[in-house]
């Protein structure tokens, strides 16, 4: 991989680190306990318990990606870094910023 397309994917995923980052702090924040005592009615409770699962799942899945973005950019000034860690063969650019720390199209099926 070249210097410039490191550095574009660096750029990258720090801005996306960035986002994901505030998007947990959101996420967290939604996903409070839902104190029994408020006065919220029966059926608004439940929706409210219903939009904390969604929000709950949806934490995980942006944990789960900050992670990945975490890991590539420890990985980032590797040496094999934007290759397949199965195959060895390069990743394009395209898939490392949509799916960081992920496998080249054919290992992937």
């Amino acid at each position: 991989m070249e210097k410039s397309e490191k550095l574009q994917v660096e750029e990258y995923l720090l801005r996306e680190k960035e986002k994901l980052n505030q998007r947990v702090i959101e996420l967290v924040e939604l996903t409070k306990p839902i104190e029994p005592d408020d006065a919220i009615g029966r059926v608004s409770r439940m929706d409210a318990i219903v939009n904390k699962a969604i929000n709950q799942e949806a934490l995980k899945k942006v944990r789960d990606r900050l992670n990945k973005v975490n890991i590539s950019l420890e990985r980032i000034n590797d040496t094999d870094f934007g290759s397949c860690i199965r195959c060895k063969k390069a990743i394009p650019i395209q898939r490392l910023l949509l799916m960081p720390g992920s496998l080249c199209i054919a290992c992937a099926i």
